[in-house]
């Protein structure tokens, strides 16, 4: 089953042009900045917005020479704009002004996307919510049937993390999304202080309240978290969906394609391979946030051992979060959904699962609690075995067959379910 992902689009913005496209934005604010404080005038300054250009091939060239790819693009943009025109760019500027704040822009502008998949994953796991409200299945602990409830209950807490997973998404976002224009050491030493507040209005970005030449990395480490969470939140449910398509289970599975084949030698197989791929991602996603917890480990004011792995776990965790994301939207909306195993799975052996209903019935009709639990515990288990549990009880004669029924009502189980579902109905 092949899904439309969004990935090209924040490829896009992490591509080698692109990249030096947000240093030339930073470059273009600062000059801008400038002029609004009289420092440029406003011809060079229309001259510079006109003729700033650059070429991949021009700046490789550069570079081969000088070892330093900011020097390499800020002198083929200079070549650009004519040494009149070049006195202007980068004025008290140091590399990491330009690399941060546009580092800063180009982890929003990916984040954008990042927001509208958690947008639609979560609208369509509250729909699929609502939608098996009432679908009976069995609720697992241990991995073992525990008691009653429903597949839409599930779901709903599926959504509730979701949630609060976009909400500590959007908190790191906001930490992260800061400019610096600071110069070295981020004393302002040859910048005036006024030209960081322009330049990042014009960007759109906040001023870090202090920077030691770069922006601190623990603003980095957490939004890196943020991104581990939610892929972990989603190896979380394919997890699950990997549990219930298990042959002897088959409560839920992947969609399969018409034309779709599981297995080169058993025809027979329908594998979740999906969500095993999201479960395996999401391993990627979580080691890339180990790198950014050591990046806040810099030598003194700074150091550039965090940057060389900044260009692999950056993009590789925001392309991979938006596939994941994509992916497990579709998994949800194609999910074949098997209610008669869901009811089927909740009446084995002879209804184990109501145990703690007889325990306390057993106690209301005068035995103590260790006498009821033994009881209770030896037709479980002699029913997981091979017998019938209900059929054990009433040979007991202790329940009649009407206290059994009443035991065995899996309307009480479920009388609470539309409370729950009303928290959550005001947002749908």
């Amino acid at each position: 089953m092949i899904e439309r992902y969004s990935r090209e689009e924040i490829k896009k913005i992490w591509v080698l042009k692109e990249k030096f496209n947000y240093y030339l934005k930073v470059e273009l604010a600062v000059c801008n900045a400038y002029f609004k404080l009289g420092k440029v005038p406003q011809k060079n300054l229309e001259e510079i917005k006109q003729k700033a250009s650059f070429t991949i091939e021009r700046i490789d060239e550069i570079e081969r020479e000088v070892h330093h790819d900011v020097i390499a693009f800020l002198t083929a943009v200079n070549e650009s704009v004519g040494p009149e025109n070049a006195k202007y760019i980068h004025m008290g500027l140091t590399s990491s002004d330009v690399i941060d704040t546009a580092f800063a822009l180009q982890i929003k502008d990916s984040s954008k996307i990042i927001l509208e998949d958690l947008s639609k994953l979560l609208a369509i796991v509250k729909q699929s919510a609502f939608k098996y409200k009432n679908t009976v299945c069995i609720g697992r602990s241990h991995g073992v049937h525990a008691e009653i409830m429903t597949f839409g209950f599930k779901l709903l807490n599926w959504y509730d993390e979701l949630e609060r997973a976009k909400e500590t998404f959007e908190s790191a976002l906001k930490e992260v999304s800061v400019g610096q224009i600071s110069g070295p050491v981020g004393t302002y030493s040859n910048i005036p202080t006024e030209i960081e507040k322009l330049a990042c209005e014009l960007l759109q970005l906040p001023p870090a309240k202090i920077s030691t030449q770069i922006i601190s990395r623990d603003r980095h480490a957490k939004f890196m978290a943020s991104l581990s969470l939610i892929a972990s939140l989603i190896e979380q449910f394919a997890t699950e969906i990997r549990h219930l398509q298990k042959t002897e289970v088959r409560e839920v599975e992947e969609g399969f394609g018409e034309k779709q084949k599981g297995s080169s030698a058993m025809p027979h197989k329908k594998n979740p391979v999906l969500c095993e791929n999201l479960c395996g991602l999401a391993r990627v996603v979580r080691s890339n946030m180990i790198a950014a917890f050591e990046n806040i480990n810099l030598w003194h004011e700074r150091d550039i051992s965090h940057s060389s792995a900044e260009r692999i776990i950056f993009p590789d965790s925001l392309i991979l979060v938006d596939f994941m994301l994509v992916r497990f939207t579709n998994v949800i909306k194609n999910l074949v959904v098997n209610t008669n195993n869901m009811e089927k799975n909740t009446s084995l052996y002879g209804g184990i699962v109501y145990s703690q209903k007889v325990l306390l019935k057993l106690i209301e009709k005068g035995l103590t609690r260790e006498e009821a639990y033994r009881i209770v515990q030896k037709h479980a288990i002699n029913a997981l075995n091979g017998s019938n549990f209900r059929e054990e009880l009433l040979a007991e004669k202790i329940l009649n067959e009407d206290e059994l029924n009443i035991c065995f009502d899996r309307s009480d189980y479920l009388k609470n379910i539309d409370k729950i579902f009303k928290k959550f109905e005001e947002e749908v």
